[in-house]
């Protein structure tokens, strides 16, 4: 891959980081039941805001763990065991986010604020993780063998 090319990927990451952090900070502000809601009332009593804001940890680790990955192959390692392991480690972000989804969704209903808009957010969440979990996984598994094959090369030579 062209130098870049991933350079470019890594800046397209760093600007979806920035859009979601603007979104995560913006949308309480806007959201119906926190329109007239002080700061304090918004950012400190509300505890789906708070799970929300923690489940983005696993997100923003992720585009961490995507930004090393084009960071690697833009260096020539993308055969190596630091790239295998982002992705891995890439893989256990979008899982986790997945689960957050779905805490999300069932918070939803345990609570008495199940809305469509919400539930439709929550899918489209797990549905997006569970996409970049499978392309990871599949990635990483031809990476650990490719990886593999590169190692038992190296030794009978």
């Amino acid at each position: 891959m062209k130098r870049s090319s991933t350079l470019f990927l890594q800046a397209v990451v760093v600007l979806v980081g920035f859009g979601v952090l603007a979104f995560l900070l913006w949308e309480p502000h806007v959201e119906g039941r926190n329109a007239k809601a002080t700061l304090f009332q918004i950012y400190f009593q509300d505890p789906f805001l708070a799970y929300a804001y923690t489940a983005s940890l696993a997100f923003f680790l992720g585009l961490y763990q995507a930004f090393k990955v084009l960071g690697y192959v833009r260096q020539d390692q993308a055969f190596s065991e630091a790239t295998v392991w982002a992705l891995r480690t890439l893989k256990y972000c979008a899982v986790a986010l997945i689960g957050f989804a779905a805490g999300g969704v069932l918070f939803m209903i345990v609570v008495g604020e199940a809305e469509p808009p919400g539930f439709v957010m929550g899918f489209l969440v797990a549905f997006a993780s569970l996409v970049v979990a499978t392309g990871a996984a599949m990635l990483e598994r031809v990476l650990q063998n490719a990886t593999d094959l590169k190692s038992e090369n190296d030794l009978t030579v």
